[in-house]
């Protein structure tokens, strides 16, 4: 490794040539750039910061925080985000003042200490690729970095120059009364800067979701490119399907077909003709993992992943995946080429279907839907699904919460803005649009069951080869969902949730609840809303 000292900092590793720690402010550290996966892995065991596990993989505990922290998600008031951001309790602002004291109490903090840094890519199209450097306190927190986005070749570091920047100081406690956030822990994006500052949680899932709220807000407002929370893969004739959806509703999970290419799990920009990840890797859900249930998932868990906040079995280290003693938000990254069949580079044409996931807590809406161009607009300015156990700090129930844009924590802009964009890419495409419950079945949470896997995986593979397009359908009283009467290996009775009930009146009474929900969240979008939209809300059952 090459040494270079500049102004009292040890520099070692490959870095660039016009780059050095000191560019941020960090002064008197040794600093490691662009280890790889096994130095990062064996630097944490060695500091007693991690294990390894039976397969090779590292697992760490991130400590306080085994989710994200909402409240504690700042955007910095500004020239260029005052008018733009949607503020409120989502985009909470940040005093610009407050902000640069702030990092510079943070800066003072990782200054004289041993960190690791990295320069890396978001985004798989040339055209808006983000560069950004990533420096990380901890060795297992760089890691991720590296698992989760674009890594770069010798050559392209040599040449580095950075837009970006992500600080992250998880052992930095905030102090409320002084610097201006809510608790210890912190978030903050500062558009102008083009930081993204994040203390007192260790919580990797905060990296990766700085970059995507950045991405949400230049995309769209700058370059006219629809920044999306979802999955996609594509098929061999070129069919690109996205999927859409708040954690815990089946993202990773649907998008990792053996018969598809994945693009990629979570993140993804929709340009003029393409799809294309944000991102250079996956972080996927553990809780009840298993092999046969996720064969892509189980086996990308080795050497060079990262596990977090997962048990052992007793006296062994192979994780015990059905544990959620510590968290239900069991995770692991790994880069994106540890899964088998991907998309290379992660690029898909425009796509051919849309799937609306839901996890749908009162197990009133169908298994799977097809919907008209409105209901597609109302359901995605809906954003319709309960919060899963362990997916945010406080949330051990799941909980019915409707989330603009199946992802409106990571959206500064107004929801229409990007509702109004898809709806465009809507019409110049030859597109179907699917509403796909993922959540309960035969009654409410708590006594109705989960729908099986293999049945969601059946009815998504009929609607991407055709079979759904020569079925008949029938429609939803309240919620106007078109509803195939068959679908191949997917039990009939399944498909009409009603049928699922014991009592039909009970159901309908459940239903009227959810139509009730629905529209009284929708009241704050309606004045922006178009007839086709406004045709779309539900009816509810009138009793006789």
């Amino acid at each position: 490794m090459n040494s270079d000292k500049l102004n009292n900092n040890i520099e070692k590793g490959l870095k660039s040539s016009s780059q050095s720690i000191s560019d941020f402010g960090i002064n008197n550290s040794v600093v490691h750039w662009n280890l790889d996966s096994d130095y990062l892995s064996k630097i944490t065991v060695d500091k007693k910061m991690g294990v390894f596990s039976n397969t090779g993989a590292l697992a760490i505990d991130t400590g306080e925080f085994t989710g994200r922290s909402p409240m504690d998600r700042f955007i910095v008031k500004d020239s260029i985000s005052k008018d733009a951001v949607w503020w409120g309790d989502i985009n909470i602002a940040f005093d610009s003042n407050k902000f640069d004291d702030l990092y510079n109490k943070v800066i003072t903090y990782l200054s004289g200490k041993e960190i690791y840094a990295r320069n890396a890519v978001a985004c798989a199209s040339k055209k808006y690729r983000l560069t950004l450097t990533v420096v990380n306190e901890y060795p297992w927190s760089n890691l991720f970095a590296d698992n989760m986005f674009i890594r770069l070749n010798e050559d392209e570091v040599k040449e580095f120059k950075s837009e970006w920047t992500i600080i992250n100081a998880p052992g930095f406690m905030a102090d409320p009364k002084v610097d201006g956030t809510r608790q210890h822990n912190f978030a903050i994006l500062n558009f102008t800067k083009k930081v993204i500052l994040i203390g007192g949680t260790g919580y990797t899932g905060e990296i990766k979701k700085g970059i995507f709220s950045a991405l949400n807000f230049t995309l769209p407002y700058q370059e006219n490119v629809l920044s999306m929370h979802c999955s996609a893969n594509v098929g061999q004739n070129g069919d690109t399907a996205l999927f859409f959806g708040l954690s815990g509703t089946g993202k990773t999970t649907l998008s990792a077909d053996p018969n598809r290419n994945l693009i990629g799990d979570d993140e993804h920009g929709w340009s003029e003709n393409e799809v294309f990840n944000f991102e250079g890797g996956c972080y996927a859900k553990c809780i009840d993992l298993s092999e046969d249930k996720e064969p892509d998932i189980f086996n990308a868990i080795k050497k060079g992943a990262l596990l977090e906040n997962i048990t052992f079995k007793n006296g062994t280290n192979e994780p015990d995946y059905m544990n959620g003693s510590k968290t239900q938000n069991t995770r692991v990254s790994y880069p994106i080429h540890f899964i088998n069949n991907i998309q290379t580079p992660s690029i898909g044409p425009t796509p051919k279907n849309i799937f609306f996931l839901t996890c749908d807590a009162f197990g009133v809406l169908p298994p799977i839907s097809k919907l008209t161009p409105g209901q597609a607009m109302f359901h995605f300015i809906s954003g319709y699904t309960a919060k899963v156990a362990g997916t945010e700090a406080g949330v051990t129930e799941p909980q019915t919460t409707f989330s603009a844009c199946f992802g409106a924590p990571f959206m500064p802009l107004h929801p229409t803005l990007y509702a109004k964009m898809l709806g465009d890419k809507m019409e110049k495409s030859d597109v179907n649009v699917w509403l796909i419950n993922t959540g309960w079945s035969g009654g409410a949470y708590g006594t109705g069951s989960r729908i099986k896997l293999k049945y969601t995986r059946a009815m998504i593979s009929a609607a991407l080869n055709g079979d759904l397009d020569k079925v008949e359908y029938q429609n939803h009283p309240v919620f106007g969902l078109n509803m195939p009467e068959t679908c191949i290996n997917v039990p009939e009775e399944l498909l009409n949730p009603k049928n699922t009930w014991a009592d039909g009146n009970l159901y309908d009474e459940k239903a009227n609840e959810l139509a009730k929900a629905f529209k009284l969240n929708f009241e704050q979008f309606a004045d922006n809303a178009n007839e086709e939209i406004l045709d779309a809300l539900p009816k509810e059952i009138i009793a006789k």
